[in-house]
């Protein structure tokens, strides 16, 4: 099952429907959270992640929930409390195993003149749901997915464990990082860290995918696939990780959905069009 966010092309509303089936024949609207008024379908809203347990995080501004759309429990996240006018980036949602715990981890940043106030250096708070609660975090993390060095010599990724609250970095290898012209992605893949690039070379669409073995270990990067040229694909929708065996969905310039089988490396239609307006795709399985 997958929700998508779609925008309506006539009124700006954010429409919510769940797609299901084996080639995502059947089609559901969902009403949004009662807390999300008509106010709020102008304007952006996310989806964080996918479905953690049948839970999903929703970030609308400064009004963030944790929403079970099968059990149809709801939480409101209590807003951060900061001295300064900021703004918020939530940049990540899971479960926390060991203390049985869902958390939501956000960086934040200074707005106004900082002229006017000490120096505001951003930093990172993460919320537990068990406390109902914000608090600092005391780690060094520029940046929760991806980050350059000031010469672009060299990328990395930053991975949070939610139980120890330590972040672990792991460097990515000169072959993923130097492609030059390219969109790229950090998925999880059968339960794997995946970095999936793409880039349009003349007028063909070509895919990289490269998983990760062990966090921490540049040499543990492997690479899957390097697909192409894909003369039909035009670019990927929110790439979406995992569907069903691990396939991973694109889009074309119909707006047709196209399905990459990762076991086999071929691609097919699934006979779904999915509209212009489409803004996220994300899994979600209420069994987990």
């Amino acid at each position: 099952m997958a929700p998508t966010n779609e925008k309506h092309e006539n009124t700006g509303q954010r429409k919510l429907y769940v797609l299901s089936g084996e080639r995502f024949e059947d089609k559901v609207q969902l009403n949004w959270p009662c807390c999300f008024n008509q106010n709020y379908y102008y304007g952006y809203r996310d989806i964080l992640g996918f479905a953690v347990n049948g839970t999903l995080c929703i970030d609308h501004y400064r009004t963030i929930v944790l929403w079970n759309p099968a059990t149809e429990e709801l939480n409101i996240v209590p807003q951060n409390n900061a001295r300064f006018k900021n703004r918020f980036i939530i940049h990540g949602f899971g479960y926390d195993e060991i203390r049985d715990d869902y958390k939501i981890i956000q960086r934040v940043e200074y707005m106004g003149d900082y002229l006017q106030v000490e120096p505001f250096v951003p930093y990172w708070d993460i919320y537990s749901l068990k406390s109902n609660s914000w608090k600092k975090l005391y780690v060094d993390m520029q940046n929760c997915y991806w980050r350059s060095g000031e010469t672009n010599s060299e990328s990395y990724v930053v991975s949070f464990n939610l139980s120890n609250e330590i972040p672990v970095t792991t460097l990515i290898p000169v072959d993923l990082h130097d492609l030059g012209w390219v969109n790229r992605h950090l998925e999880v893949l059968n339960g794997h860290v995946a970095m999936i690039s793409n880039c349009v070379k003349t007028t063909s669409f070509h895919i990289s995918i490269s998983i990760l073995g062990e966090l921490g270990v540049k040499e543990s990067w492997t690479k899957l696939f390097d697909v192409g040229p894909l003369s039909d694909i035009k670019h990927p929708i929110d790439l979406i990780g995992a569907w069903k065996k691990g396939d991973i969905l694109f889009r074309n310039d119909d707006n047709e959905l196209f399905c990459l089988d990762l076991t086999t490396g071929a691609i097919e239609k699934t006979g779904v069009k999915t509209g212009s307006q489409v803004l996220a795709l994300k899994i979600y399985d209420h069994s987990d």
